[in-house]
């Protein structure tokens, strides 16, 4: 498929992968988002509802036609699809005040729209272990690691970058925090008034894509400045 000239000069070392987006809906406005963003890539790995179903359809508005969309992806063929040396954050939509401990952790700790109480400075993940679904009786323990947490507002895209989503329902997968942890990524805080309801993912997503456009942005523009200053010698 080809993608319109002004989308693609517009285009940013920017990627989004949705991990369990199961509302028809948020996936078509995260999609959108991710277009008006200037993501160069999304990524759609299995459980997220189908990117052509009529719904997403409606609330993609025509993101669809715009960027390439990779969908029902392996965790194990997520890396494949990502350029070299990415770096892979999360933001998760879950309120961990809700949570209990090890299903916070599961869900990816701390949710895009709750306060970070938790902010420290980057450790070396060590991992914890937590049943792999609530509720499943008998489920094998998996081991998920503890990553570091920063507010979404502070520097973080290195080029390139990656941002991973987590559903609605399930929240983030083990998976996609141990992606995270093996290229050194970290968790993406939006602090809320206390007392807030965790954000919607299809708001988490607009905020951490549009606040990484404007940071790349600014670190172009700060290259094309050094680029231009006199050469003394």
């Amino acid at each position: 498929m080809s993608y319109p000239a002004a989308q693609l000069t517009s285009s940013l070392p920017l990627l989004l992968i949705c991990d369990n987006i199961r509302d028809p809906g948020n996936l078509g406005t995260i999609l959108r988002s991710a277009a008006g963003a200037g993501c160069e890539k999304v990524l759609l790995t299995k459980g997220c509802v189908d990117p052509w179903e009529p719904k997403v359809l409606r609330a993609g508005m025509g993101a669809h036609f715009r960027l390439p969309i990779v969908a029902n992806l392996d965790w194990e063929s997520v890396p494949s699809n990502l350029p070299a040396g990415v770096q892979v954050f999360v933001a998760d939509n879950k309120d961990p005040s809700a949570q209990a401990e090890t299903a916070s952790v599961l869900r990816g700790a701390s949710g895009a729209g709750s306060a970070p109480a938790n902010l420290k400075p980057h450790v070396k993940s060590k991992p914890r272990a937590a049943p792999e679904s609530k509720g499943e009786e008998g489920a094998a323990d998996v081991c998920v690691p503890e990553l570091a947490a920063q507010y979404y507002y502070e520097n973080w895209t290195h080029t390139p970058v990656a941002v991973v989503i987590g559903g609605e329902t399930h929240g983030l997968s083990p998976d996609a925090l141990h992606l995270a942890a093996s290229t050194g990524g970290k968790r993406l805080v939006i602090p809320v008034v206390p007392g807030v309801d965790s954000l919607n993912s299809a708001i988490a997503a607009g905020i951490v894509l549009f606040e990484g456009k404007r940071q790349l942005l600014r670190r172009h523009k700060e290259e094309d400045e050094r680029q231009k200053l006199p050469v003394v010698g």
